[in-house]
């Protein structure tokens, strides 16, 4: 019976390659192993990220005779000396243990000499995969024989490399609206909460305030969940501000709209901004520390901004920003932005290293930070040539 009705199941579930990598981000994210098939390839690879030497053992026997590549980004591998154009696969040290394997993916300074090799499709895709699940791009994996990913019980997630790429284009056109209602705000503003749900886990919210006209540019702020700044009132960035000052304006100029994005750490996810702190402890500025840590320095896509406007039915927005990458991103998303309202907040101690990086290297319209600086404090913006480097 089930098979008769292979194809009805297929309508339920999804299109097969689309299920699969979200089942494989579902794995990545419980710090279980997936086959990556390309062509005749099929590699089995275990993200790095939360590897104990239990799991490292019993992996090293799974992989028996052959022994598994430690599979880092080009940004990763350049970080720890390594000319690279391209992800990289290196041999493992003699003595391999969870620890040792994981400060050669995430620490600053790692001893050693490396002998890399080029990454083949199949890990090149499983590293965008660790992405999407907000894992370390950081990777364990060795080619096996598809015949023997029959002997694991539950079975392995198999996930075509092909399908990862074309995923995040289909996360956008499956947001939907999921819900909404009125929320009153403190400061006697009123709004109204909508809830947007895609096939990524999470879930991204437009705060509608007042009445905006649609007909008209509305005044629409992009805001990246910040746990730490937006609900602790973290001093290392500015964001909590951002969104209360963006709350304020919106609610005395008649109305606007925040979405409110689940891209924690620009994109990186909560667990990895928290080790991007730690680097930055060291001493590196933000954009280092998530290259570092083998990122780019923003991962976010503003393809869902666009979706959410689109669903609302806001065509035209006057873009409550400094940031020109929300800028670019919006626009490629199809939507005309008519102005740019400059997001200007305090500036203190703990942030302005932060901000001045945000500056120097990412072009964010800052200007007001220049005039808090004093000439000591102004040799902590690092040289827009160096930074472009």
């Amino acid at each position: 019976m089930l098979n008769a009705d292979r194809g009805r199941g297929s309508s339920l579930l999804g299109e097969p390659n689309f299920v699969a990598v979200e089942r494989g981000i579902a794995e990545f994210r419980a710090g279980r192993p997936v086959a990556m098939t390309a062509g005749a390839d099929t590699v089995l690879i275990l993200p790095v990220d939360g590897l104990n030497d239990t799991q490292l053992s019993s992996f090293l026997r799974v992989c028996a005779p052959a022994l598994p590549k430690l599979i880092l980004t080009a940004r990763r591998a350049r970080a720890i000396g390594i000319d690279a154009a391209g992800p990289v696969a290196l041999a493992l040290p003699a003595v391999a243990d969870a620890k040792s394997i994981y400060a050669i993916a995430a620490s600053q300074r790692v001893a050693g000499e490396f002998k890399p090799s080029p990454a083949d499709p199949a890990v090149t895709a499983a590293l965008a995969l660790a992405k999407l699940a907000f894992r370390l791009p950081a990777l364990l994996a060795v080619k096996i024989k598809k015949t023997a990913l029959s002997v694991f019980d539950p079975p392995i997630v198999s996930v075509p490399a092909g399908a990862v790429g074309e995923f995040r284009d289909l996360a956008v056109e499956s947001l939907k609206v999921a819900s909404e209602a009125p929320v009153p705000l403190h400061g006697d503003i009123n709004a109204r909460f909508v809830v947007f749900r895609g096939i990524i886990g999470g879930e991204s919210a437009a705060i509608i305030v007042n009445d905006p006209d649609l007909s008209k540019p509305v005044t629409v702020r992009l805001h990246s969940a910040c746990l730490t700044g937006d609900v602790f009132g973290s001093r290392r960035c500015d964001c909590g501000d951002q969104l209360r000052l963006a709350l304020k304006q919106l609610a005395a100029s008649g109305g606007g709209i925040i979405l409110y994005l689940d891209q924690e750490g620009r994109g990186l996810g909560l667990a990895n901004k928290m080790r991007a702190y730690e680097l930055q402890d060291e001493g590196l500025d933000t954009v280092d520390a998530n290259i570092t840590l083998g990122f780019d320095d923003d991962e976010r896509d503003y393809g869902v901004a666009g979706r959410m406007l689109d669903l609302i039915g806001c065509a035209r927005v006057r873009l409550m920003t400094n940031n020109p990458a929300k800028i670019d991103g919006l626009a490629e998303a199809g939507i005309e932005i008519t102005d740019r309202v400059p997001l200007l907040t305090p500036v203190n101690g703990d942030n302005r290293r932060y901000l001045a990086a945000k500056a120097a290297r990412a072009g964010h319209s800052l200007d007001h930070l220049f005039e808090t600086l004093s000439v000591k404090d102004a040799s902590i913006i690092p040289d827009k040539a160096d930074a472009a480097s």
